[in-house]
């Protein structure tokens, strides 16, 4: 089940500058197996939708960054989080943020880097990808909001850590 697109001014997020948002909008996925392609399936559509009213520029890597990244976290919630899957998706004129909400309220964190370890990599290429990684614990449960450039990546001197 998703919801309709919405159209949204947004707020600044703390590390940034206020930015106009052009468009966000919200989909509730049912949790099942095939919710990590509708959830890409979403993304891209948002994404084109997003170019053509507003005539931005979306690269490739943005649109394929964008696949990993959804895959990723929606993947994350269906291993650990019960109940549905909740995803916004927002963009401005320069960056797209991913926001995924779940039930669990344990905060996760990127492990050290193992080259023997198979699998839970996830959080670290989210991170390794991303322009910023955002994660805040809810009243109920936590959101993760995943930070991507539209065009070529902004200078690593311009990154806000959080």
């Amino acid at each position: 089940m998703t919801s309709a697109p919405q159209a949204s001014h947004g707020d600044g997020d703390g590390c940034t500058e206020p930015e106009e948002q052009l468009s966000r909008v919200g989909y509730a996925l049912d949790g099942n197996g095939g919710c990590i392609a509708q959830a890409r399936h979403h993304a891209l559509a948002f994404l084109g939708q997003a170019q053509a009213d507003h005539h931005l520029v979306v690269s490739a890597r943005t649109r394929d960054l964008t696949q990993l990244v959804v895959s990723e976290l929606v993947t994350n919630v269906l291993k650990y989080a019960p109940g549905p899957v909740l995803i916004e998706l927002r963009i401005t004129a320069r960056i797209l943020d991913v926001v995924v909400w779940d039930s669990d309220p344990m905060v996760p964190a990127a492990r050290a880097a193992d080259p023997d370890r198979i699998g839970q990599h996830g959080l670290e290429i989210v991170k390794a990808v991303t322009e910023e990684l955002l994660i805040e614990q809810q009243p109920v449960g936590k959101r993760i909001t995943a930070r991507i450039a539209l065009s070529e990546p902004l200078d690593p001197a311009d990154r806000c850590l959080g």
